[in-house]
């Protein structure tokens, strides 16, 4: 029987996220948990930056967890959870499991959850079919209470968990005058009710002796049986059935497949495990946990119903900036407040899309919309996301919906938000021990604009000074950047917060040139000033709102 999978939905923001981004990505998953009652869980596409780890400590929030992509995995699909048996058990009642719950295959296990082996109605089949020698019962060391239960037997004499281990099977149809000639010491017999027949197989070290069609059984053949070590198992069958049935009274591991089997994990992805799925023949594919115990069956059929997990994208709707797996994943919501470049979905999907300066405002209209109470710590983290991403209302994309949301969040965060704004610059500015790298991605993303392709970082501060020292440092990494991208051009934005300005640090063939003409800069401009690959942009202070769309008019 498959397993009911319970789905959770992730709410996830963009790779290189920023604080709206994650505040925004963890406030719209506690609210759809709360008008829902389903599963819904943050995630991040990226590593927290200074500012945003501030943000969380500040109000006793968790980082969401990290999420490198959502490409469909095993553990999406469902899994049928067909129990495991033990190596021992009988043909006959693996083959009854298999008729209960109408499956093919069995995962033979150990008591932890190993995988030992696997037994198919193929294998149970031909162990009918193939013609055996007399000895196969003991060779599969068969424990006697296999044979009681596939025979409908009782023990007489004889311990259940003791072993048939040598010794062969044969029918006592002769006279006990004939059976001395091929009765041989520790061979199971299967005979009648005749008192000379069991006595003889007694007396010639037989193993055991199977009676059949209910005969009883004497107490002079039960004592002398005791005494040699002899077991008794006496059955409601007649001698053909006993002896037909009893090969069926086998542990399936003399039969199961215990060498190179294929399995899968939980975590397998099913893009990378269609291939070896569709050129093997096995009808059923074990599939291990993240400890490595069974846990279920999956089929090929299992992959024609696989849907992808469900996303719901906040903070941007591209698919360049989304995590990885985007175009296979199942798509159900969008919330942003960028340009639209909406990234293509299986299904219609709610899709809000505002012009304000940050995706939390349009989070905080929702919970108004849906009468849900903000609770503290959700305020702080809305309200942070608009600081940050408003500059404390300086930025040009900010609103005066943004600065109104900011200033009622404020109140139930219990914040100030001059005070707190400042804090929180200063600590998104704290770039000790950073490297170059983190740095520079530390708020990056990822452009197209006509033939050209490119990418803009960001450092926002209060700080003259650090940024003079970034500068320096940065130059020399949007090199190794541009080249990691494979973009036409890199650029970086050095943000000061107090003046309201960006030096803009330029690389790639034409981006000096791209800048220039965008925003009319050129040496003898007071408004601007080129220095080598560095250009001053007075009154610049928005990637979203000003840079990136000058560079769109500017390219077409």
């Amino acid at each position: 029987m498959a397993a009911e999978i319970k789905r959770k939905t992730l709410v996830i923001g963009h790779r290189n996220p920023d604080t709206d981004s994650i505040c925004s990505a963890i406030s719209y998953a506690n609210l759809k948990q709360a008008v829902t009652g389903g599963a819904y869980e943050p995630g991040r596409a990226g590593n927290v930056n200074s500012e945003t780890r501030f943000v969380l400590d500040y109000f006793g929030v968790k980082e969401p967890e990290l999420v490198k992509t959502v490409r469909t995995q095993v553990k999406d699909i469902e899994i049928r959870e067909t129990p495991g048996v033990r190596r021992n058990i009988s043909l006959k009642k693996a083959w009854n499991l298999m008729q209960e719950a109408n499956v093919v295959t069995l995962a033979a296990v150990t008591e932890s959850g190993l995988l030992e082996g696997l037994i198919t109605v193929g294998d149970i089949t031909k162990s009918y079919m193939n013609v055996y020698d007399s000895s196969i019962l003991s060779k599969a060391e068969t424990q006697y209470s296999n044979i009681v239960e596939t025979l409908e037997a009782d023990m007489v004499i004889g311990d259940e968990k003791e072993y048939f281990r040598n010794g062969k099977v044969l029918i006592a149809a002769a006279n006990p005058d004939m059976m001395e000639f091929y009765i041989e010491k520790n061979d199971l017999v299967i005979l009648g009710n005749r008192y000379e027949s069991q006595l003889c197989a007694i007396e010639m070290e037989a193993g055991c002796i199977v009676v059949c069609e209910g005969a009883g059984v004497s107490m002079t053949i039960k004592k002398l049986a005791q005494e040699r070590g002899c077991t008794i198992i006496a059955t409601p069958y007649d001698t053909y059935t006993a002896a037909r049935l009893i090969n069926q009274s086998m542990p399936i591991s003399y039969f199961m497949k215990t060498e190179n089997l294929i399995t899968f994990d939980e975590e397998d992805f099913i893009d990378d495990i269609k291939d070896i799925m569709t050129s093997k023949r096995h009808r059923d594919f074990p599939i291990l946990d993240k400890d490595g115990l069974y846990k279920g069956m999956i089929s090929r059929r299992n992959l024609l119903g696989a849907r992808g997990k469900a996303v719901i994208m906040v903070d941007h709707n591209e698919k360049g900036q989304a995590v990885d797996g985007i175009e296979g994943a199942n798509i159900q919501e969008i919330i942003d407040h960028h340009k639209l470049a909406a990234v293509s979905t299986i299904s219609p999907v709610y899709f809000r899309n505002q012009p304000l300066g940050c995706t939390a405002t349009i989070i905080y209209q929702m919970y108004l919309e849906a009468g849900v109470e903000i609770e503290p710590k959700i305020a702080g983290l809305l309200c942070s996301a608009i600081i940050s991403d408003t500059l404390l209302f300086r930025s040009p994309t900010c609103t005066a919906v943004d600065r109104a949301a900011a200033e009622k969040l404020a109140q139930i965060a219990g914040i100030q938000l001059e005070e707190y704004a400042g804090k929180m610059f200063a600590a998104a500015s704290n770039l000790k021990g950073k490297t170059d790298q983190e740095i520079f991605y530390q708020d990056f993303k990822r452009f197209e604009a006509g033939k050209i392709s490119f990418g803009v970082g960001q450092i926002s501060s209060v700080n003259a000074e650090e940024l003079s020292e970034l500068k320096e440092r940065l130059l020399p990494y949007l090199k190794v950047a541009l080249k990691e991208h494979g973009t036409n051009m890199m650029f970086f934005m050095l943000t000061n917060i107090l003046t309201e300005s960006t030096e803009l640090l330029c690389e790639g063939a034409g981006a000096e040139q791209l800048i220039i003409k965008a925003f009319h800069v050129d040496g003898d401009n007071d408004d601007g000033q080129v220095h080598g690959q560095v250009i001053s942009l007075p009154g610049v202070v928005s990637r979203k709102k000003q840079l990136v769309p000058g560079i769109m008019i500017a390219e077409e």
